[in-house]
């Protein structure tokens, strides 16, 4: 029997019940949320450690029996920029302490995810004297070298390399940005594992396409879906272009994502759609809770990620469970999920050209089996991912075995 593990898990600036697609949560939150809960399923314990962002939140609840969530006070209780956030880092620390020692909770190790995160736990795993595991989810020095937009701080490029240097273990989602690590960071290959993302298999699976139109209050017209943060990171507007490309003057664009801060990105959006012609072809309709997303996959012809860069592609693999197609830039895991001529197409790049042409061939084809498809991911459910999770973690421990016991 596996050894029943106590895990403090750290997300200082996404909260996992956050909404997708806005500003600072995406993937990650879902991540998160979606591998505690799986870990717990094993037999696991999880806390996982926030900050609080939002006076409506509770102080602390329990996402599924087992993996409880604490916000923890860090500033004002507000939404703030992540630079921000550093600044209140000591009394993160602080706080969460104050209620570790309340609850007299001792750990086995900490797993901490994007960099605000990781500089906590280089301090926590000191005085805890247990093993800190560490995702970047996305690495500083790699953003910078897109050249998208403004440079990355250098305070985030030199905590990164510490946190790259001291954690115990790293976890990557895929072999290349195991690779980016290494060379941005000169870690030892075996100093990284890679674990794959995960996708809810029961909640993303096919639904019938008219009764989700239906639904959705859709016509029948051919359609093409993003989903993500509006984000330059994302490509967003090469998307924008690519559809104005596509011979099919009925094809539609359906854009999820985005909040409040991305209300000047969603107007430049929408003017560079009325520059092409297309300003009726295009429907904004913001973030939607995770829970309706299968709606919308199911509705869609075709999903397209014409990312600049992806840690994983946590969107092409809940579109591919869902039944739909996707084109993809050539980012992340794309080439493990989609199969050529079966479940969409990966490309070479984001170029506009290059994406119209691929999402007109999936367009023009029918999908043979849209389970077949949702079988093809199956190795992909969060079950699968926290077994090879948990190996990393005993693995870790078998390695670096835990000092005394935390006195409360």
């Amino acid at each position: 029997m596996t050894e029943k593990l106590r895990i403090a898990m750290l997300s200082v600036h996404s909260c996992p019940i956050g909404q997708p697609g806005s500003r600072d949560t995406g993937g990650m939150n879902v991540y998160i949320r979606e591998l505690a809960t799986a870990l717990c399923r094993r037999g696991h314990i999880v806390d996982i450690y926030t900050r609080a962002h939002d006076p409506q939140d509770a102080q602390s609840e329990y996402l599924s029996p087992g993996a409880h969530l604490v916000h923890i006070r860090a500033g004002a209780v507000e939404e703030m920029g992540k630079l921000t956030q550093y600044n209140h880092l000591r009394e993160f620390h602080d706080n969460l302490e104050a209620v570790r020692i309340a609850d007299r909770a001792a750990y086995d190790l900490i797993h901490s995810h994007y960099w605000l995160s990781g500089e906590v736990g280089l301090k926590l795993s000191q005085e805890w004297a247990v093993p800190q595991i560490f995702g970047f989810h996305t690495i500083g020095a790699a953003k910078n070298e897109l050249g998208l937009g403004e440079n990355e701080p250098a305070i985030r490029l030199l905590t990164e390399r510490e946190i790259a240097e001291t954690c115990h273990h790293i976890t990557a989602g895929t072999e290349g940005e195991k690779a980016a690590i290494c060379k941005h960071h000169g870690c030892a290959r075996d100093k990284i594992t890679v674990v794959p993302c995960g996708v809810d298999l029961e909640l993303f699976r096919p639904m019938d396409r008219e009764e989700a139109r239906r639904g959705l209050e859709l016509d029948d017209l051919p359609t093409v879906l993003f989903v993500g943060r509006l984000d330059k990171l994302k490509g967003i507007d090469r998307l924008v272009e690519a559809v104005a490309l596509i011979a099919d003057h009925d094809c539609r664009l359906i854009v999820i994502g985005g909040d409040e801060y991305s209300k000047p990105t969603l107007e430049r959006l929408k003017v560079l759609a009325a520059g092409l012609g297309i300003a009726g072809r295009v429907k904004f309709i913001g973030a939607v809770p995770q829970r309706a997303l299968p709606r919308y996959y199911s509705a869609a012809d075709v999903v397209a990620v014409p990312s600049y860069a992806e840690t994983f592609g946590m969107v092409a693999l809940e579109a591919v469970a869902c039944g739909t197609p996707v084109v993809s830039a050539d980012v992340g895991a794309a080439r493990q999920i989609i199969k050529d001529g079966f479940s969409g197409a990966v490309v070479g790049g984001n170029a506009p050209y290059m994406l119209a042409e691929a999402l007109e061939n999936c367009l023009k084809q029918t999908v043979a089996d849209r389970i077949q498809l949702h079988d093809s991911v199956v190795g992909y459910g969060w079950n699968a991912v926290a077994e090879r999770m948990e190996r990393v973690y005993l693995n870790v421990l078998s390695r670096v075995p835990a000092g005394s016991a935390i006195d409360g």
